[in-house]
């Protein structure tokens, strides 16, 4: 809800980010407000009218809907002269009332150009999602909001609020669209018991009913929008009687895909987990680049030079996710009186993760870099050229690549022992992901056998990465301990070489799982070896889409 720029509920709103409210679709509000006017102590609470507002909101997104794929909705409201943007999330975390994440912040004006400007909560948000693309207006909510206090009777806090809106939605600075009338009831404290029995009177005795939408889904479609899909790129169906050039279009189709699916929550950086999706989408377009570059055309080939650049950033930004995410793990296990001293080296990994975030941001935003995927998007949606030589069927080529593959996995990980220095294994972890992506490209063409190999790849690399993260973390814990940065204090260094340890033990209980992992990987490459054989391509079954 949000009663206008001056409420209490912007304090809860920057403190905790959620908005917790019900949604009421009222056909008369009259007589709402005639029996609240007649009952102003409901159920041991005290219903106390305040001033009524006149809301000016405009909703705003970019033209391929950005904000919209991250998951939020972006409002600027003008109320008594004061303008303040909100992002509010699309998803309620409860069926039975809109619990859904908000943040808030003023702005020097109502203008688009003032958020892009910002640099509080939404500023540097809006600012990440939606990059070079400008913001367009939606639809503006002009409301009449009459609001009533709720409190407890014997307690001066406010735990909630009424408010019955009449609403009119229409385009920008254009005609009506349509009207509505809503009640609205906003929990402003964690207690919600007092008010979910408030709401259940009003719903009996104003004939109430839960609104089916919210005035953003209303808006859209009153003024006729839709939110565009997320780009998908096809066909990305492979099958054995493929061409290793198509196989190679397909899985760059797939993972081109992924990408666009990922992008904008990465660029949010509220949820870690969408950067490490957009990395792996990234990691295995730049693979499909390198293993399939033989029969790619030179154009793709060129994308790869900022490919690889940015996936530096993205890995740089991921590694620092992952830092914070592992101190928090570790601050689980000491005793509360040691959490304090932790505190000081988390707000050094999170300032050193907005300043990772920053650089990866402005490499993405590049002018260099946009004209390099815009290229590679062009490339992927542009119908192929018939080729001069004769094609080399997938069928015929794909075995001999995964094995060269395998060859360089096996004669890294035949050379490690329990002393090998943590940039050997790093290594073999390396060739690993690189016969899982050759692997994952053609896995439809040799169906159970492959997967089960996947499966082992994907378990062994988890193992080698425990080591490799614990490796660069305790190289960073090294380097802050040997000059610790200002603000630093000794009880955090102290802390600091037990977060170490920490990381030792892991490393090691790793490795003493390392011979097993690999035993499991070599079994199933018996298997798999087994399907390598020639077969008729006119022969070969079309297996199913190979969706991201």
């Amino acid at each position: 809800m949000s009663s206008g720029t001056t409420s209490t509920k912007h304090d809860k709103a920057a403190e905790h980010g959620r908005e917790v409210e019900w949604q009421l679709a009222s056909t008369d509000l009259g007589s709402v407000r005639r029996w609240l006017a007649d009952h102003g102590r409901i159920d041991g609470l005290l219903l106390e009218p305040r001033s009524t507002l006149q809301i000016l909101d405009t909703y705003w997104d970019t033209d391929d809907w950005r904000i919209h794929r991250a998951g939020f909705a972006l409002r600027i409201r003008s109320e008594s002269g004061k303008a303040e943007a909100t992002l509010k999330s699309l998803h309620s975390a409860s069926a039975a009332v809109a619990d859904r994440r908000e943040l808030s912040e003023p702005l020097d004006n109502a203008e688009s150009e003032s958020i892009r400007q910002s640099s509080g909560p939404v500023g540097t948000r809006v600012h990440a999602v939606s990059g070079a693309h400008a913001l367009v207006p939606l639809f503006e909510v002009r409301t009449s909001r009459q609001r009533f206090a709720v409190h407890r009777e014997d307690e001066a806090q406010q735990l909630g609020e009424i408010a019955l809106d009449e609403t009119v939605i229409s385009r920008p600075h254009g005609e009506p669209r349509t009207s509505m009338q809503r009640v609205e009831v906003e929990a402003l404290t964690a207690t919600h018991e007092p008010l979910q029995s408030l709401v259940d009177t009003l719903r009996s005795n104003c004939a109430l009913e839960s609104a089916s939408d919210s005035k953003y889904s209303r808006g859209l479609k009153s003024v006729g929008l839709a939110p565009g899909p997320v780009p998908e790129f096809a066909p990305t169906a492979v099958d054995a009687s493929m061409p290793m050039v198509e196989v190679a279009l397909a899985n760059l189709r797939r993972y081109w895909s992924a990408w666009h699916l990922h992008e904008p929550g990465a660029r949010l950086g509220d949820n870690p987990e969408e950067l490490h999706d957009l990395r792996l989408a990234g990691r295995r377009l730049e693979a499909i680049l390198r293993q399939f570059r033989s029969w790619l055309p030179e154009p793709f080939l060129r994308v790869r030079p900022a490919l690889k650049k940015i996936l530096r950033a993205l890995g740089d930004a991921r590694d620092l996710d992952v830092a914070l995410s592992q101190l928090e793990k570790f601050s689980r296990k000491l005793p509360a009186s040691d959490h304090a001293g932790l505190e000081p080296l988390r707000r050094y990994l999170e300032s050193e993760r907005g300043r990772a975030r920053t650089r990866m941001l402005n490499l993405l935003d590049s002018v260099s870099v946009q004209k390099t995927l815009q290229k590679f998007t062009l490339l992927l949606t542009t119908p192929a050229s018939a080729s001069k030589p004769p094609p080399e069927w997938a069928l015929h080529v794909a075995p001999e690549t995964i094995r060269r593959r395998y060859r360089k996995v096996r004669k890294g990980a035949g050379g490690l022992a329990a002393d090998s220095p943590v940039e050997a294994y790093h290594a073999v972890r390396g060739h690993v992901k690189k016969l899982r992506y050759v692997l994952e490209a053609v896995a439809v063409i040799y169906g159970k056998p492959a997967d089960d190999m996947l499966r082992a790849l994907h378990r062994w690399q988890e193992k080698l990465g425990v080591q490799q993260d614990a490796a660069v973390a305790s190289r960073r814990l090294m380097a802050l301990a040997s000059a610790p940065p200002k603000g630093i204090p000794p009880e955090t260094l102290f802390l600091m070489g037990r977060f170490a340890e920490h990381y030792a033990i892991a490393s090691t209980r790793a490795r003493k799982v390392y011979a097993r992992d690999y035993r499991k990987v070599r079994g199933r490459w018996k298997k798999l070896r087994m399907e390598f054989r020639e077969s008729p391509v006119e022969s070969a079954p079309a297996l199913p889409d190979a969706t991201p």
